[in-house]
């Protein structure tokens, strides 16, 4: 894993819904922890870009439904800034379910994947087809 060298914007906290970009059988996550986070009191804790985040499985197949995974956003809707200083957002909330070490479940990646994803995560950059 590496480091980020932009200012992602933490816009995913708890209970946000993710669409799932792969082909694990979920279809829609819900966020219920942000791994590595250090918050303050009565902030609710927040991923964005390229971050590990722990979900509940509400949509998809019966055997995927009611378990929590591991995943990394790959897609935010809330606009964030790269180092190089343009402006980065996409049209949906999508991530991707992976293993506790970082390497993806499924065979494949559905839509594009951001850069810092990519970067950060190599797993997710062999599976994507489209890293913007």
């Amino acid at each position: 894993m590496k480091g980020l060298g932009s200012t992602i914007v933490r816009s995913l906290p708890n209970g946000a819904r993710l669409v799932c970009a792969d082909n694990t059988g979920a279809k829609e996550l819900e966020v219920i922890a942000v791994k590595n986070y250090v918050g303050t009191v009565r902030r609710l804790p927040a991923g964005g870009v390229g971050h590990m985040v722990f979900v509940s499985v509400k949509k998809g197949t019966p055997e995927m439904r009611k378990q929590v995974l591991p995943a990394i956003i790959i897609r935010q809707k809330k606009e964030y800034k790269r180092a190089d200083g343009t402006r980065v957002k996409f049209e949906d909330n999508a991530a991707v379910i992976v293993t506790p070490e970082g390497t993806p479940k499924g065979s494949e990646i559905k839509g594009p994947v951001s850069k810092e994803a990519a970067e950060r995560w190599p797993g997710v950059s062999r599976l994507a087809k489209i890293i913007h």
